[in-house]
Protein backbone atom coordinates (compact mmCIF):
# COMPACT_ATOMS: atom_id res chain seq x y z
CA UNK A 1 0.00 0.00 0.00
CA UNK A 2 0.71 3.51 -0.65
CA UNK A 3 3.44 5.06 2.12
CA UNK A 4 4.20 1.71 3.33
CA UNK A 5 8.20 -0.27 3.38
CA UNK A 6 8.94 -1.66 -0.13
CA UNK A 7 9.12 -4.96 1.00
CA UNK A 8 6.69 -7.48 1.05
CA UNK A 9 4.50 -7.84 4.15
CA UNK A 10 3.98 -10.91 5.65
CA UNK A 11 0.96 -13.19 4.46
CA UNK A 12 -1.47 -15.73 5.74
CA UNK A 13 -1.20 -17.27 2.53
CA UNK A 14 2.62 -18.55 4.00
CA UNK A 15 1.86 -21.75 6.03
CA UNK A 16 5.41 -21.31 7.06
CA UNK A 17 4.58 -18.30 8.78
CA UNK A 18 2.68 -17.39 12.23
CA UNK A 19 0.71 -15.49 9.94
CA UNK A 20 -0.85 -18.78 8.96
CA UNK A 21 -0.92 -20.22 12.33
CA UNK A 22 -3.30 -17.13 13.42
CA UNK A 23 -5.21 -17.53 10.87
CA UNK A 24 -5.73 -21.18 11.43
CA UNK A 25 -5.53 -21.47 14.93
CA UNK A 26 -5.45 -18.34 17.00
CA UNK A 27 -8.24 -16.30 16.21
CA UNK A 28 -10.74 -18.99 15.96
CA UNK A 29 -9.86 -19.72 19.30
CA UNK A 30 -10.32 -15.92 20.25
CA UNK A 31 -14.06 -15.67 18.70
CA UNK A 32 -14.69 -18.39 19.97
CA UNK A 33 -14.15 -16.58 23.95
CA UNK A 34 -15.91 -13.60 22.76
CA UNK A 35 -18.60 -15.53 21.79
CA UNK A 36 -18.51 -17.58 25.16
CA UNK A 37 -17.96 -13.59 27.00
CA UNK A 38 -21.36 -12.23 24.97
CA UNK A 39 -23.30 -15.40 26.24
CA UNK A 40 -22.88 -15.42 30.12
CA UNK A 41 -23.29 -11.43 29.43
CA UNK A 42 -26.73 -11.62 27.49
CA UNK A 43 -27.72 -14.34 29.70
CA UNK A 44 -27.22 -12.02 32.84
CA UNK A 45 -28.79 -9.14 31.75
CA UNK A 46 -32.68 -9.17 32.92
CA UNK A 47 -33.48 -6.48 29.50
CA UNK A 48 -35.50 -8.09 27.22
CA UNK A 49 -34.65 -5.74 24.32
CA UNK A 50 -30.75 -5.97 25.28
CA UNK A 51 -31.17 -9.73 25.33
CA UNK A 52 -32.76 -9.46 21.61
CA UNK A 53 -29.67 -7.41 20.75
CA UNK A 54 -27.08 -9.22 22.35
CA UNK A 55 -28.26 -12.40 20.90
CA UNK A 56 -27.76 -10.68 17.52
CA UNK A 57 -24.58 -9.47 18.09
CA UNK A 58 -23.11 -13.59 19.02
CA UNK A 59 -24.77 -14.53 16.09
CA UNK A 60 -23.10 -11.91 13.68
CA UNK A 61 -19.63 -13.40 16.03
CA UNK A 62 -20.47 -16.56 15.45
CA UNK A 63 -20.54 -15.41 11.45
CA UNK A 64 -17.53 -13.91 11.61
CA UNK A 65 -15.82 -17.19 13.05
CA UNK A 66 -17.36 -19.37 10.50
CA UNK A 67 -15.41 -16.86 7.69
CA UNK A 68 -12.46 -17.07 9.23
CA UNK A 69 -12.12 -20.86 9.21
CA UNK A 70 -13.82 -21.74 5.84
CA UNK A 71 -12.16 -19.09 4.38
CA UNK A 72 -14.55 -16.75 2.87
CA UNK A 73 -13.89 -13.14 1.48
CA UNK A 74 -13.56 -10.34 4.15
CA UNK A 75 -16.74 -8.04 3.34
CA UNK A 76 -16.16 -4.17 3.68
CA UNK A 77 -17.13 -3.24 7.17
CA UNK A 78 -20.18 -1.08 7.93
CA UNK A 79 -20.71 1.98 10.23
CA UNK A 80 -20.01 5.91 10.63
CA UNK A 81 -16.42 5.85 12.13
CA UNK A 82 -14.06 7.94 10.54
CA UNK A 83 -11.88 5.18 9.69
CA UNK A 84 -14.47 2.80 8.81
CA UNK A 85 -13.42 4.12 4.81
CA UNK A 86 -10.14 4.18 5.58
CA UNK A 87 -10.24 0.05 6.12
CA UNK A 88 -13.19 -0.36 3.38
CA UNK A 89 -10.80 1.52 0.80
CA UNK A 90 -7.54 -0.29 1.46
CA UNK A 91 -10.40 -3.54 1.38
CA UNK A 92 -10.79 -2.84 -2.28
CA UNK A 93 -7.37 -1.87 -3.21
CA UNK A 94 -6.43 -5.39 -1.49
CA UNK A 95 -8.96 -7.09 -4.08
CA UNK A 96 -11.27 -7.80 -1.71
CA UNK A 97 -9.31 -10.80 -0.88
CA UNK A 98 -10.20 -14.27 1.41
CA UNK A 99 -8.86 -15.10 4.77
CA UNK A 100 -6.08 -16.90 3.79
CA UNK A 101 -4.31 -14.84 0.97
CA UNK A 102 -4.35 -11.33 3.04
CA UNK A 103 -1.74 -8.93 4.89
CA UNK A 104 -1.39 -10.41 8.05
CA UNK A 105 -1.35 -6.87 9.32
CA UNK A 106 -4.45 -5.61 7.94
CA UNK A 107 -6.31 -9.08 8.23
CA UNK A 108 -5.83 -9.18 12.09
CA UNK A 109 -6.34 -5.60 12.11
CA UNK A 110 -9.89 -5.44 10.60
CA UNK A 111 -10.93 -9.03 12.47
CA UNK A 112 -10.99 -6.62 15.58
CA UNK A 113 -12.42 -3.36 13.80
CA UNK A 114 -15.26 -5.49 12.85
CA UNK A 115 -15.81 -7.03 16.04
CA UNK A 116 -15.86 -3.66 17.21
CA UNK A 117 -18.58 -2.21 14.92
CA UNK A 118 -21.06 -4.93 16.19
CA UNK A 119 -21.28 -3.11 19.50
CA UNK A 120 -20.85 0.56 18.51
CA UNK A 121 -23.93 -0.03 16.10
CA UNK A 122 -25.93 -1.36 18.93
CA UNK A 123 -28.24 0.32 20.74
CA UNK A 124 -28.14 -1.60 24.37
CA UNK A 125 -24.25 -2.75 24.01
CA UNK A 126 -22.48 0.75 23.10
CA UNK A 127 -19.07 0.72 24.50
CA UNK A 128 -18.86 -3.63 25.86
CA UNK A 129 -15.63 -4.47 25.93
CA UNK A 130 -15.89 -8.16 24.87
CA UNK A 131 -12.10 -8.80 26.51
CA UNK A 132 -12.61 -6.76 29.76
CA UNK A 133 -13.38 -9.84 32.06
CA UNK A 134 -10.56 -12.15 30.45
CA UNK A 135 -8.04 -8.76 31.23
CA UNK A 136 -10.03 -8.85 34.98
CA UNK A 137 -9.19 -12.25 35.90
CA UNK A 138 -5.51 -12.26 34.49
CA UNK A 139 -4.37 -9.34 36.83
CA UNK A 140 -6.22 -11.09 39.66
CA UNK A 141 -4.25 -14.06 39.19
CA UNK A 142 -0.50 -11.67 38.91
CA UNK A 143 -1.20 -11.42 42.98
CA UNK A 144 2.41 -12.42 43.03
CA UNK A 145 4.18 -10.34 40.41
CA UNK A 146 2.52 -7.62 41.49
CA UNK A 147 2.95 -7.22 45.11
CA UNK A 148 6.60 -8.00 44.72
CA UNK A 149 6.90 -4.81 41.81
CA UNK A 150 4.31 -2.48 43.84
CA UNK A 151 7.32 -3.13 47.33
CA UNK A 152 10.60 -3.06 44.96
CA UNK A 153 9.04 0.17 43.20
CA UNK A 154 7.89 1.70 46.43
CA UNK A 155 11.74 0.88 47.89
CA UNK A 156 13.08 2.94 45.26
CA UNK A 157 10.70 5.58 45.36
CA UNK A 158 11.75 5.96 49.37
CA UNK A 159 15.14 6.15 48.16
CA UNK A 160 15.49 8.79 45.46
CA UNK A 161 13.63 10.83 47.62
CA UNK A 162 16.27 10.61 50.48
CA UNK A 163 19.77 10.00 48.53
CA UNK A 164 19.58 10.76 45.01
CA UNK A 165 21.77 7.90 43.57
CA UNK A 166 25.25 7.57 41.17
CA UNK A 167 25.18 8.10 37.48
CA UNK A 168 26.20 4.59 37.73
CA UNK A 169 23.53 3.31 40.38
CA UNK A 170 20.97 5.39 37.81
CA UNK A 171 21.33 3.61 34.92
CA UNK A 172 21.35 -0.20 37.17
CA UNK A 173 17.93 1.11 37.85
CA UNK A 174 17.09 2.30 35.10
CA UNK A 175 17.89 -1.25 33.49
CA UNK A 176 16.35 -3.05 35.71
CA UNK A 177 12.46 -1.15 35.53
CA UNK A 178 13.29 -1.17 32.05
CA UNK A 179 13.14 -4.78 31.85
CA UNK A 180 10.72 -4.94 33.91
CA UNK A 181 8.34 -3.25 31.31
CA UNK A 182 9.89 -5.53 28.21
CA UNK A 183 8.73 -8.84 30.02
CA UNK A 184 5.31 -7.21 31.55
CA UNK A 185 4.72 -7.88 27.18
CA UNK A 186 5.35 -11.64 27.75
CA UNK A 187 1.70 -12.05 29.24
CA UNK A 188 -0.15 -11.37 26.23
CA UNK A 189 -3.84 -13.03 26.37
CA UNK A 190 -4.25 -12.54 22.22
CA UNK A 191 -1.37 -15.59 22.62
CA UNK A 192 -1.45 -16.82 26.00
CA UNK A 193 -5.08 -18.50 25.58
CA UNK A 194 -4.56 -21.35 27.67
CA UNK A 195 -1.86 -19.90 30.64
CA UNK A 196 -2.48 -21.53 33.97
CA UNK A 197 -1.72 -19.68 36.88
CA UNK A 198 1.85 -21.16 37.97
CA UNK A 199 2.82 -20.40 34.30
CA UNK A 200 1.59 -16.61 34.65
CA UNK A 201 3.20 -16.13 37.99
CA UNK A 202 6.69 -17.49 36.98
CA UNK A 203 6.64 -15.46 33.50
CA UNK A 204 6.09 -11.97 35.67
CA UNK A 205 8.59 -12.97 38.32
CA UNK A 206 11.67 -11.54 38.86
CA UNK A 207 13.83 -15.01 38.59
CA UNK A 208 12.30 -14.95 35.12
CA UNK A 209 13.66 -11.46 34.45
CA UNK A 210 16.70 -12.36 35.41
CA UNK A 211 17.47 -15.70 33.85
CA UNK A 212 15.99 -14.29 30.51
CA UNK A 213 19.09 -11.43 30.45
CA UNK A 214 20.61 -13.98 27.21
CA UNK A 215 17.60 -13.94 25.84
CA UNK A 216 17.67 -10.13 25.03
CA UNK A 217 18.69 -10.34 21.21
CA UNK A 218 19.46 -6.93 20.90
CA UNK A 219 19.55 -4.45 24.18
CA UNK A 220 19.78 -0.67 23.31
CA UNK A 221 19.00 0.33 26.94
CA UNK A 222 22.12 1.93 27.41
CA UNK A 223 22.05 4.27 24.72
CA UNK A 224 18.63 5.30 25.75
CA UNK A 225 20.02 6.26 29.29
CA UNK A 226 22.54 7.83 27.80
CA UNK A 227 20.20 9.81 25.50
CA UNK A 228 17.93 10.57 28.60
CA UNK A 229 20.57 11.73 31.01
CA UNK A 230 22.23 14.06 28.13
CA UNK A 231 18.76 16.22 27.87
CA UNK A 232 17.46 17.92 30.51
CA UNK A 233 14.50 16.38 31.46
CA UNK A 234 11.50 16.77 28.71
CA UNK A 235 8.36 14.55 27.43
CA UNK A 236 8.12 10.78 27.13
CA UNK A 237 5.50 9.23 25.40
CA UNK A 238 4.65 5.35 25.95
CA UNK A 239 2.78 3.41 22.77
CA UNK A 240 1.31 0.83 25.12
CA UNK A 241 0.31 -2.16 24.37
CA UNK A 242 -1.62 -4.68 27.38
CA UNK A 243 -3.49 -3.96 30.15
CA UNK A 244 -3.45 -5.66 33.61
CA UNK A 245 -0.42 -6.30 34.52
CA UNK A 246 1.98 -5.08 31.65
CA UNK A 247 -0.16 -1.89 32.58
CA UNK A 248 0.81 -2.11 35.80
CA UNK A 249 4.46 -2.47 35.07
CA UNK A 250 4.56 0.59 32.39
CA UNK A 251 3.01 2.90 35.45
CA UNK A 252 6.01 1.61 37.34
CA UNK A 253 8.37 2.64 34.30
CA UNK A 254 6.57 5.83 33.77
CA UNK A 255 6.49 7.03 37.37
CA UNK A 256 10.02 5.97 38.00
CA UNK A 257 11.38 8.21 34.52
CA UNK A 258 9.21 10.83 36.54
CA UNK A 259 10.65 10.84 40.09
CA UNK A 260 14.39 10.13 38.80
CA UNK A 261 14.06 13.09 36.87
CA UNK A 262 14.41 11.34 33.52
CA UNK A 263 10.97 12.60 32.06
CA UNK A 264 9.07 16.32 33.17
CA UNK A 265 5.85 14.56 31.70
CA UNK A 266 4.85 10.87 30.11
CA UNK A 267 2.35 10.65 27.92
CA UNK A 268 0.80 7.45 27.73
CA UNK A 269 -1.26 6.37 24.22
CA UNK A 270 -3.70 3.35 24.87
CA UNK A 271 -6.80 2.39 22.37
CA UNK A 272 -9.84 4.12 21.88
CA UNK A 273 -11.56 -0.07 21.32
CA UNK A 274 -11.06 -3.31 22.25
CA UNK A 275 -8.08 -4.17 20.33
CA UNK A 276 -5.91 -7.86 19.94
CA UNK A 277 -8.14 -8.74 23.34
CA UNK A 278 -5.57 -7.48 26.21
CA UNK A 279 -4.66 -3.98 24.71
CA UNK A 280 -5.14 -0.85 26.59
CA UNK A 281 -8.41 1.43 26.36
CA UNK A 282 -9.01 3.96 28.56
CA UNK A 283 -10.88 2.65 31.38
CA UNK A 284 -8.39 0.03 32.03
CA UNK A 285 -6.63 2.71 33.89
CA UNK A 286 -9.44 3.27 36.41
CA UNK A 287 -9.92 -0.47 36.39
CA UNK A 288 -6.11 -1.11 37.47
CA UNK A 289 -5.92 1.72 40.04
CA UNK A 290 -9.29 0.08 41.40
CA UNK A 291 -8.01 -3.53 41.54
CA UNK A 292 -5.27 -1.89 43.50
CA UNK A 293 -7.16 0.02 45.80
CA UNK A 294 -9.87 -2.35 46.96
CA UNK A 295 -8.01 -5.38 46.25
CA UNK A 296 -9.37 -9.35 45.92
CA UNK A 297 -6.60 -10.59 47.40
CA UNK A 298 -5.50 -11.71 51.13
CA UNK A 299 -3.40 -9.26 52.11
CA UNK A 300 -1.23 -8.24 55.51
CA UNK A 301 -0.86 -4.87 56.58
CA UNK A 302 2.47 -3.93 55.26
CA UNK A 303 0.97 -5.39 51.48
CA UNK A 304 -2.09 -2.99 51.98
CA UNK A 305 0.15 -0.23 52.74
CA UNK A 306 2.97 -0.73 50.17
CA UNK A 307 -0.53 -0.98 47.34
CA UNK A 308 -2.05 2.13 49.08
CA UNK A 309 1.36 4.03 48.83
CA UNK A 310 1.64 3.43 44.95
CA UNK A 311 -2.27 4.21 44.12
CA UNK A 312 -1.21 7.29 45.90
CA UNK A 313 1.63 8.34 43.94
CA UNK A 314 0.19 7.17 40.84
CA UNK A 315 -2.66 9.63 41.44
CA UNK A 316 -1.17 12.69 42.32
CA UNK A 317 1.25 12.19 39.25
CA UNK A 318 -2.34 12.62 37.34
CA UNK A 319 -3.64 14.76 39.09
CA UNK A 320 -0.43 17.14 38.72
CA UNK A 321 -0.63 16.65 34.83
CA UNK A 322 2.23 15.14 34.49
CA UNK A 323 0.86 12.04 34.02
CA UNK A 324 -1.42 12.00 31.03
CA UNK A 325 -3.59 9.95 29.19
CA UNK A 326 -3.74 10.69 25.24
CA UNK A 327 -5.74 8.27 23.14
CA UNK A 328 -6.15 8.50 19.29
CA UNK A 329 -8.29 7.01 16.36
CA UNK A 330 -4.71 6.68 14.78
CA UNK A 331 -3.63 3.22 16.92
CA UNK A 332 -6.82 1.15 15.29
CA UNK A 333 -6.01 1.80 11.65
CA UNK A 334 -4.64 -0.90 9.45
CA UNK A 335 -1.64 0.32 8.36
CA UNK A 336 2.05 0.43 9.73
CA UNK A 337 3.40 3.20 11.44
CA UNK A 338 5.12 4.44 8.17
CA UNK A 339 1.69 6.49 7.37
CA UNK A 340 1.30 8.26 10.37
CA UNK A 341 3.24 11.35 8.25
CA UNK A 342 -0.43 11.50 5.98
CA UNK A 343 -2.54 9.76 7.69
CA UNK A 344 -1.96 11.69 11.47
CA UNK A 345 0.39 15.10 10.34
CA UNK A 346 -0.52 16.47 14.19
CA UNK A 347 0.62 13.16 16.46
CA UNK A 348 3.63 12.69 13.85
CA UNK A 349 5.07 16.24 15.14
CA UNK A 350 4.05 15.65 18.43
CA UNK A 351 6.28 12.30 18.45
CA UNK A 352 9.04 13.55 16.50
CA UNK A 353 9.28 15.84 19.19
CA UNK A 354 9.02 14.15 21.89
CA UNK A 355 12.21 13.49 24.22
CA UNK A 356 11.49 9.40 23.82
CA UNK A 357 8.63 7.40 22.61
CA UNK A 358 8.60 3.98 23.26
CA UNK A 359 6.60 1.59 21.11
CA UNK A 360 5.65 -1.76 23.70
CA UNK A 361 4.85 -4.88 22.41
CA UNK A 362 4.82 -7.08 19.47
CA UNK A 363 2.02 -5.23 17.38
CA UNK A 364 3.35 -1.78 17.46
CA UNK A 365 6.65 -3.35 16.52
CA UNK A 366 5.21 -5.02 13.26
CA UNK A 367 3.06 -1.65 12.59
CA UNK A 368 6.64 0.26 13.33
CA UNK A 369 8.37 -1.85 10.85
CA UNK A 370 5.56 -2.42 8.57
CA UNK A 371 5.59 -6.18 9.26
CA UNK A 372 7.52 -7.02 6.21
CA UNK A 373 9.82 -9.94 5.57
CA UNK A 374 13.11 -7.70 5.96
CA UNK A 375 16.63 -9.44 6.44
CA UNK A 376 17.18 -10.20 9.48
CA UNK A 377 20.09 -8.23 9.67
CA UNK A 378 18.04 -4.69 8.04
CA UNK A 379 19.18 -1.72 9.96
CA UNK A 380 16.55 -0.44 13.22
CA UNK A 381 16.95 2.98 12.08
CA UNK A 382 16.32 2.04 8.02
CA UNK A 383 12.98 -0.31 8.89
CA UNK A 384 11.27 2.31 11.19
CA UNK A 385 11.32 4.59 8.10
CA UNK A 386 10.04 8.06 8.49
CA UNK A 387 9.88 8.01 12.56
CA UNK A 388 13.61 7.08 12.27
CA UNK A 389 13.46 11.67 12.93
CA UNK A 390 12.39 10.85 16.81
CA UNK A 391 13.60 9.01 19.78
CA UNK A 392 12.20 5.69 19.50
CA UNK A 393 12.96 2.90 21.76
CA UNK A 394 11.00 -0.48 21.03
CA UNK A 395 10.65 -3.27 23.97
CA UNK A 396 9.43 -6.13 22.44
CA UNK A 397 8.85 -9.88 23.42
CA UNK A 398 8.81 -11.36 19.74
CA UNK A 399 5.45 -12.99 19.01
CA UNK A 400 5.40 -12.70 15.44
CA UNK A 401 7.62 -13.57 12.44
CA UNK A 402 9.22 -9.77 11.27
CA UNK A 403 12.82 -8.81 12.86
CA UNK A 404 15.32 -6.54 12.26
CA UNK A 405 18.99 -5.12 13.93
CA UNK A 406 20.19 -8.76 14.24
CA UNK A 407 23.94 -9.27 14.20
CA UNK A 408 25.02 -11.55 11.29
CA UNK A 409 23.97 -15.27 11.45
CA UNK A 410 21.79 -14.92 14.67
CA UNK A 411 18.69 -15.63 12.96
CA UNK A 412 20.06 -18.43 10.86
CA UNK A 413 21.57 -20.11 14.79
CA UNK A 414 18.07 -19.48 16.08
CA UNK A 415 16.30 -21.46 12.96
CA UNK A 416 18.31 -24.15 13.85
CA UNK A 417 18.04 -25.32 10.06
CA UNK A 418 14.23 -25.08 9.86
CA UNK A 419 12.41 -22.98 7.33
CA UNK A 420 10.22 -21.32 10.17
CA UNK A 421 11.23 -18.58 12.14
CA UNK A 422 9.28 -20.58 15.01
CA UNK A 423 11.42 -19.19 17.03
CA UNK A 424 10.23 -15.38 16.83
CA UNK A 425 6.46 -16.76 18.12
CA UNK A 426 5.99 -17.58 21.46
CA UNK A 427 7.84 -14.51 23.36
CA UNK A 428 10.72 -16.12 24.54
CA UNK A 429 12.93 -13.77 23.12
CA UNK A 430 12.93 -9.66 23.38
CA UNK A 431 14.72 -6.72 21.32
CA UNK A 432 15.36 -3.52 23.04
CA UNK A 433 16.13 -1.12 19.96
CA UNK A 434 16.65 2.74 20.16
CA UNK A 435 16.96 5.06 17.53
CA UNK A 436 18.12 8.97 18.20
CA UNK A 437 16.26 11.00 16.13
CA UNK A 438 17.65 13.68 14.11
Amino acid sequence: MEFDPPVEPYSTSDKTSFAYVSARDRWPVILTGAIDDLHKAVSATEDPSRQEEGKHITKALATLKYEVQHDRRLTPLEGNGPDIEIYNHELSQRGNPKWFNVSWLYAECYLYRRLATLFSQSQRWQGYDVFSTQKTQTFHSSRSAVLELAERYVSILHTLSTQPPTLEASETLFTEILKISLWGNATDLSLLTSLSPDQLTHLQSSNHRTSSDSKILVNDSADAFVHLTSEPPGRVDIILDNAGFELFADLIFAGYLLEAGLAREVVLHPKDIPWFVSDVVPRDFAGLINALASPVWELDGKEREVLGELVGHWTKLHAEGKLVLRPNAFWTQPGSFWRMPHAERGLYGELCASGLVVFKGDLNYRKLVGDCMWEPTTGFREAIGPLKRGNVLALRTCKADVVVGLPEGKDEELRGGKKAREWAWSGEFALVQFNKGE
